[in-house]
């Protein structure tokens, strides 16, 4: 197996990074952006054909991985994404035309603290950040304190006989527990309650409470878009927490970011905004693009695109407000994603499960389904029930679903088939993003040493230069300038005489607009700006353009 195509833990996955920087000093560079609460650094990785252009000065996509704990299958995705890039680069021509005029920003692990505790010796699995919240002395309330009770290495499940249990044999395999049915049970099959493995706080000899985890802090609540105190998991405010605090920083800190996308598991879709609002409440122009990159997307990863709040918001009076995706688009107007990987029912049945799983779960058939596909692919992904004497609750038996490789990521030996796809859909949503390029210089002598310089340039992206329609309205992004350049040390033989050396051109479309204007192009991707420059025959004339968004291109001619 490839040397990133597992779960690594922290300092092996940087040594893996670093290593990647050294091999390709001209493509990778990697900076630490900040540091977890527990210490670790929290490392950006930044590709692009240094060749042609600093990172900065042209257009960029973001990818991050792994906010939440359990996610491990996201930070393989990324360093596949990493991986793609330099192996790609002068093979694959578009990996090639990618890197020569864009630039990649990956993160491959948010939250390092939380994936330690999954890949430790004797796992806990929390949601995502791993500090007490919001009992911040460590308060904890009677009941089931899930971990990793027998020091074997996994987190199962523990059932217990009762008479009164809520799940009893599935009767095509005893192995598997299913819900009693409403009305009860006909036969003689045993019942059981269904619990976590762990260990239980305070008992009180006959209740098993189930209290939210000592951290029950999600990480992806915690991003200022939506956030509210109400949210599950939402933190003391809007990025209370460093691993969030430092990434939207580092993100504002790169207004040439045109997309991003944050790798999670599990489900095997492509999300989009809003999690909190109807499409009917976004700019139809928007919906429309979404629409397009996602017919790519799906073609290229087999997987389906939904937007949150439409397809996947189980109760619409309690919406998933505080998340990157919203804080992206809302925020900054960048088309943004979550990719959930992995979709064990489908590998199972061949058909996708239900946008409402995460709150239902498998039917009974699913889990049978999933069961048998266990059997044949993953031999222990469920593990055969064993008696254990619990400490508090004397003999239990062991055993289940061990969730980390079944529903929640796949098997280690099925990473590489699961995620690829992914990173071409990257360089693809990359390669859409507006370009600015000066497409037109000439001069005309006016006497007496002036000359009229007339420059054009055009946006040679598909989108448009601010990158959407909520951009544009809310005034997001700032406009493109074309100047006559000075040098750094402000002396040259140039001056210009009608005005500012640098002036505001706007905003310009994208060919993504053709569609819509019925055969009758126009020029709304291109603007001409003229100046009147006085300077001796024969002066080399630097003229620079810029755009946030749309990076840089500067052009030199000579007048005379």
């Amino acid at each position: 197996m490839s040397d990133h195509l597992t779960f690594l833990r922290y300092h092996d996955l940087r040594s893996w990074i670093d290593q990647l920087a050294v091999e390709h000093p001209d493509l990778v560079s990697i900076e630490v952006y900040g540091r977890s609460r527990e210490g670790r650094e929290l490392v950006l990785v930044t590709v692009t054909d240094s060749s042609t252009g600093s990172h900065e000065t042209k257009p960029a996509h973001w990818i991050d991985a792994s906010i939440h704990a359990v996610e491990l299958t996201a930070t393989v995705a990324a360093c596949a994404l990493l991986r793609h890039l330099v192996d790609g680069f002068g093979d694959d021509p578009t990996v090639t035309r990618a890197l020569q005029r864009r630039t990649f920003y990956v993160v491959p692990r948010v939250n390092p603290d939380g994936a330690e505790q999954v890949l430790a010796d004797t796992p806990r699995h929390p949601r995502s950040a791993t500090r007490p919240w919001p009992w911040v002395d460590g308060h904890r309330w009677p009941g089931l304190d899930a971990h990793d009770v027998d020091d074997d290495g996994r987190l199962l499940q523990m059932r217990l006989a009762d008479p009164d249990g809520g799940w009893t044999c599935h009767p095509d395999d005893a192995r598997l527990l299913v819900p009693v049915p409403a009305a009860g049970l006909d036969d003689d099959r045993p019942r059981y309650r269904l619990l976590r493995e762990g260990s239980v706080v305070d008992h009180d000899g006959f209740t098993v409470p189930t209290p939210p985890p000592v951290a029950s802090l999600d990480l992806n609540r915690n991003f200022p878009a939506g956030w509210g105190a109400t949210v599950s998991g939402s933190g003391d405010h809007a990025l209370s927490e460093p691993e969030i605090d430092a990434l939207v920083r580092a993100i504002v800190a790169r207004p040439n970011i045109c997309g991003a996308n944050a790798f999670h598991t599990s489900g095997g879709v492509l999300l989009r905004p809003s999690s909190t609002v109807s499409d009917a409440e976004l700019p139809p122009m928007d919906r429309w693009v979404w629409g397009e990159l996602a017919s790519v997307g799906t073609r290229l990863t087999g997987y389906p695109a939904h937007s949150v709040f439409e397809d996947f918001t189980w109760d619409r009076s309690d919406t998933m407000s505080g998340a990157a995706d919203d804080w992206v688009y809302e925020h900054l107007g960048q088309f943004s994603w979550t990719t959930e990987f992995w979709d064990i029912v489908e590998q199972a049945t061949g058909t996708k499960q239900s946008t409402h799983f995460w709150y239902t779960g498998p039917s009974d058939d699913e889990a049978l389904a999933v069961l048998r596909w266990c059997d044949e692919h993953h031999p222990g992904g469920f593990v055969d029930w064993y008696w254990f004497e619990h400490p508090v609750l004397g003999p239990v038996e062991l055993g289940g679903w061990d969730t980390l490789t079944t529903w929640t990521n796949p098997p280690r030996h099925l990473l590489g088939d699961e995620v690829r796809g992914h990173a071409e859909f990257a360089v693809h949503q990359a390669l859409c993003a507006p370009e600015l390029a000066i497409r037109h210089i000439t001069h005309e002598a006016l006497g007496d040493g002036t000359w009229s310089l007339s420059v054009g340039v055009a946006n040679l992206g598909w989108l448009p230069t601010d990158v959407s329609a909520r951009a544009r309205k809310d005034r997001l992004v700032l406009p493109a300038t074309v100047e006559v350049v000075v040098d750094d040390d402000g002396a040259g033989d140039v001056e210009v005489l009608d005005g500012a050396r640098r002036r505001s051109i706007g905003q310009l479309e994208g060919r993504a607009a053709l569609r819509f204007r019925d055969g009758n192009d126009g020029t709304p991707d291109r603007t001409l700006t003229r100046f009147v420059v006085r300077c001796p025959p024969g002066t080399t004339v630097r003229v620079r353009t810029v755009h946030p968004r749309a990076g840089v291109d500067e052009r030199s001619i000579t007048l005379g």
